[in-house]
């Protein structure tokens, strides 16, 4: 009798607990994050105060044809900043970004130069960022500038403009893709430069980075470039195709942006009106690393 009645009285007991558990949150929940079988969710996530700091190493290569002479340039850009959330607005996250280090060396026939980049070190501005990676404001970075000496001043705010990887706004299994588009604006001097870029964006896999378990996406790129300018007393016409390729890593449990490597090529040709017209063929290669160091 005492087995029977304890087994009813557990019958009854539950039925209660099932209850009270579901009421408690005691249910099976979705991580926010999807699931890698079923469908990944990737979307930034930047709480208020967060601080990442970033490293960005930059090489990069030109070589132009001016009058049968080839004429190589070379630079090598290596700089750290700071990304400190400052919370939501319009569903959309408003950071700080600080420039901590920046260095720039650049190798021509003209010499050697490696600007003072003093006026730029510990400079702040502000961006907005929405929940997939696009950047919707830059306030002041246009307004931090470095001296390039004869070929006028560089403002940074073309080192930002399509910093953070486009998410794909749905979930994604292995093996899906998704296309994003970034625009940059690249200004020295009298010289304007516009890059307009197509990612096809592909999920590979999935990684540890720097202790990070991460979403792995390799993306094509493609992309035109133009621009105006004069230097010397001669107008300029820029145009060119680029072709690229990104590996990108972003954590996605944390949503957080991890490294990126990039590889660019660029092919036109810059036509020079003056006293004496010329159409010079130009070639760019472009080799990036961003990175999370902390």
């Amino acid at each position: 009798m005492i087995r029977k009645q304890t087994f009813k009285t557990w019958l009854v007991f539950v039925p209660v607990i099932v209850a009270i558990c579901i009421l408690a949150g005691c249910a099976v929940k979705r991580n926010p994050w999807g699931d890698p079988k079923t469908g990944l969710i990737l979307q930034y996530q930047m709480p208020e105060n967060q601080v990442l700091k970033y490293q960005m190493v930059v090489e990069q290569t030109q070589n132009i044809e001016v009058m049968g002479q080839s004429v190589d340039t070379e630079s090598d850009m290596i700089s750290a900043f700071l990304v400190k959330s400052k919370g939501l607005k319009e569903n959309n996250y408003q950071l700080g970004v600080t420039i901590d280090s920046i260095s720039l060396n650049i190798t021509s026939p003209q010499g050697d130069l490696s600007p003072d980049m003093s006026a730029v070190i510990g400079k702040s501005f502000d961006m907005t960022l929405s929940p997939l990676g696009k950047e919707l404001d830059l306030s002041g970075a246009e307004s931090i500038k470095y001296d390039l000496g004869p070929a006028g001043k560089r403002s940074v705010k073309s080192n930002f403009q399509a910093l953070f990887p486009d998410l794909a706004g749905r979930p994604v299994k292995i093996g899906d893709t998704w296309t994003s588009k970034d625009t940059i604006t690249e200004q020295s001097g009298n010289v304007e430069i516009h890059i307009n870029l197509e990612n096809v964006n592909t999920l590979e896999g999935f990684e540890t980075v720097n202790g990070l378990e991460c979403a792995k996406i390799t993306a094509t790129v493609t992309g035109i470039l133009e621009g105006i300018g004069e230097q010397m007393g001669m107008d300029l016409t820029f145009d060119g195709e680029i072709e690229g390729t990104d590996t990108w890593y972003f954590a996605y449990k944390e949503g957080i942006f991890v490294k990126m490597i990039t590889k660019a090529f660029t092919e036109g040709t810059i036509i020079a009106s003056g006293p004496q017209d010329m159409t010079i063929p130009m070639k760019q290669e472009i080799k990036m690393e961003i990175e999370l160091i902390k």
